[in-house]
């Protein structure tokens, strides 16, 4: 028997799949452009009843930045709130906050899991919250940040993720790690919502209605990194919709040093490997139900991530240009072009520091960092649940900077 042509097969189909990443971003927001509507020109509305809200801060070793986040929190132009900070296997015996808004917890046994220590706080509120919002122990929140969420629970939404942005731009690392979010906030978040999908989760800076939370997650124990793809995928399996604003800003650390970008990816690359599987659940669902949120939503999470997908096809331009095929290799090149004027738009259309476009130069050795990630994600299969923090900002310093 012969099995060329059945390889041949294999290996176009492979090919279309790698390739069909590099122009699906331009794809989407093309058909963003056509049907997006003015959803996210909505105003605030004046005098609407605020949602009680409990704000709940995790932190896991580390508490050094929690004094910048909670008077960051306490800055909030808002007040039916509530914060609880989770200290995770910390010693808080030199924090001290004297406002009764600020709910210090300290779990007796190491909990060693987002999620456990979110109903860890769910289980101790102290009384029943509408509405909870994820922060994480390095953020640093803008005072409209609750009103902004609002705006769309206003609208129906029991899900929303507002924007992170770069809290550091101190290194070259960390202006490429603001780059990649930049990216993913325009496609992932702004883009992919407008062409009525959902938001993916970006792990902070996201707020939901507590029983939609508690009905997804409450029955499931979740150790390492990756609740936020369990909980996006739970929330688009019921076929709601994940809003997006970039008007609920969050400023979120970025990696600055080589180590910590490699244990951070380590763990991001294994929690893609782990969940990635929810995404043919969801698209399959969506095609049966003609959902264009679940399809959508569906192809977005079945995508490698960023570094993996572009090295394959750069090996795989070069394996055609090597064997011959010219005009092969000149689409595989055509769809590269597409993806890096792709990036730039997404740079282009948002808020973006011209030190980022600066550190793009650097891209190759950000890319093998990363390449060193995937070969320590089984290293990172151990619950190790958070970044080492480096950056202790206040909210005072940004605010300066602006």
């Amino acid at each position: 028997m012969n099995r060329q042509p059945f390889i041949a097969i294999i290996w176009i189909i492979i090919q279309v799949i790698i390739g069909f990443n590099l122009v699906f971003p331009l794809i989407l927001f093309l058909f963003y452009s056509i049907v997006k509507t003015k959803q996210d020109k909505v105003n605030v509305v004046q005098g609407a009843a605020e949602r009680d809200y409990a704000i709940i801060v995790t932190a896991y070793e580390q508490t050094h930045t929690l004094p910048a986040v909670v008077k960051s929190l306490l800055l909030l132009n808002y007040s039916n709130y509530t914060i609880y900070i989770v200290a995770d296997k910390c010693d808080i015996s030199k924090l001290d906050f004297a406002d009764p808004r600020v709910i210090l917890l300290r779990p007796e046994e190491t909990l060693a899991s987002n999620t456990r220590s979110h109903f860890y706080a769910i289980n101790r509120f102290i009384r029943p919250h509408e509405c909870l919002t994820i922060i994480d122990s390095d953020n640093l929140v803008e005072p409209d940040y609750l009103n902004q969420l609002n705006i769309w629970f206003d609208k129906g939404f029991k899900a929303v993720q507002g924007i992170r942005e770069a809290k550091n731009l101190d290194t070259t690392f960390a202006c490429l790690d603001a780059a990649r979010d930049i990216y993913y906030h325009f496609y992932d978040g702004k883009v992919l919502f407008g062409a009525g999908s959902s938001a993916t989760l970006a792990g902070s800076g996201m707020a939901f209605t507590t029983s939609l939370y508690k009905e997804c997650l409450e029955h499931l124990d979740i150790t390492g990194a990756g609740f936020d793809k369990v909980l996006q995928a739970a929330i688009v399996d019921r076929n709601e919709r994940i809003a997006f604003t970039m008007d609920a800003v969050v400023y979120d650390e970025k990696t600055s040093r080589s180590d910590q970008l490699v244990s951070q990816r380590s763990r991001w690359i294994n929690t893609w490997f782990k969940y990635f599987k929810f995404g043919f659940k969801i698209l399959g669902n969506g095609i049966i139900r003609f959902s264009l949120n679940q399809v959508l939503f569906g192809m977005v999470l079945v995508r490698p991530p960023l570094f993996m997908f572009l090295i394959l096809s750069v090996l795989f331009t070069l394996i055609n240009l090597v064997t011959g095929q010219f005009l092969i290799t000149a689409i595989w090149v055509l769809s590269l072009f597409i993806f890096v004027g792709g990036f730039l738009l997404a740079l282009a259309k948002s808020h973006t520091d011209k030190k980022i476009y600066q550190s793009l130069v650097n891209i190759p050795k950000f890319m093998f960092l990363q390449v060193l990630s995937l070969f320590k994600i089984f290293g990172s299969l151990k619950n190790n649940v958070a970044t080492k923090h480096y950056v202790d900002t206040h909210i005072d310093d940004l605010n300066q900077q602006k």
